[in-house]
């Protein structure tokens, strides 16, 4: 199964949404928090292009965030993209 990795900070109720929705299914993911670490922020708007908060990775894929990720849900594609 492909890490899901998702950048977040404490208050983002984004960032809270994504990691339930990932609980709910039984899934485990690494949290990264950009308030706590600025070099991680800087980490994260390289690699997805955006400032914002949750910026999810299923392995080197970027999701984007919530939005993205519950639309995979919702279309049956989350299961998918972890597996392959």
């Amino acid at each position: 199964m492909n890490k899901i990795l998702i950048y977040s900070t404490l208050i983002c109720p984004y960032c809270n949404a994504a990691k339930n929705l990932l609980q709910s299914k039984g899934l485990a993911f690494e949290e990264i928090r950009v308030d706590q670490d600025r070099q991680q922020r800087l980490v994260m708007m390289e690699r997805s292009g955006r400032t914002s908060v949750p910026q999810i990775f299923i392995g080197d894929q970027h999701v984007g965030g919530f939005d993205d990720l519950y639309a995979l849900e919702q279309a049956g594609q989350l299961d998918q993209m972890l597996r392959s």
